[in-house]
């Protein structure tokens, strides 16, 4: 076999091993893509659930004007953290804006909560009942939706970090690991917890 004949062996190998980690690193990278469109669908639900929630309230908590204008605020900042950042899943700033934004959200709901404890027909009422199931069932799905989204981040993640793929992965411009979704681990943490209000009492 020539010299010529290995050369062309070795750099037809080196373009097979190239299209075979960049298109891994493709599919890697539309799988955490694609899970956080779990997350975002399921965030919107939330956000639209919200406006129900307060409407519901209102005709309770006709001097909580306060609380009520608080929660529809958070919701609305959380909405805008949310908006775009699907393509910015690798700029840690956006991120963090974003959990902030949540848990700013998850505050609110939490205060929220607290007031309409001292009103038990509003506790009692049907609609505010189901408002609050639709809330506890979607907010379940943003914690399993989130777990899956930082387990397809860490597959990407660690496969862009190995030799030969960190090399491919700077030449094609996946030069940033992507974010993995972190909240702080208190009870009202955002997206991992649901409200804890038994509206059955």
């Amino acid at each position: 076999m020539s010299v010529i004949s290995v050369i062309l062996l070795v750099l037809v190998a080196l373009a097979v091993v190239v299209i075979v980690i960049f298109n891994r690193m493709v599919l890697l990278k539309n799988r955490f893509q694609n899970a956080f469109a779990q997350i975002e669908v399921q965030l919107i639900r939330r956000h639209d659930l919200i406006p129900n929630l307060v409407e519901t309230a209102k005709a309770y908590l006709k001097h909580e004007h306060e609380t009520l204008q608080e929660v529809i605020d958070a919701r609305n900042g959380a909405a805008k953290g949310l908006s775009g950042l699907k393509n910015s899943l690798t700029d840690p700033t956006l991120v963090q804006t974003f959990a902030a934004a949540e848990q700013g959200l998850q505050s609110a709901l939490g205060r929220f909560n607290m007031v309409i404890e001292n009103y038990p027909e509003l506790k009692a009422d049907k609609q505010m009942i189901m408002v609050h199931e639709e809330i506890t069932s979607t907010e379940n799905r943003i914690g399993f939706a989130r777990q899956f989204y930082n387990d397809m981040v860490t597959e990407y993640n660690v496969f862009r970090q190995y030799f030969p793929c960190n090399i491919i992965a700077y030449l094609f411009r996946h030069r940033k690991d992507a974010v993995l979704l972190e909240f702080d681990d208190k009870p009202q943490s955002a997206i991992m917890v649901a409200p804890k209000v038994d509206f059955t009492a």
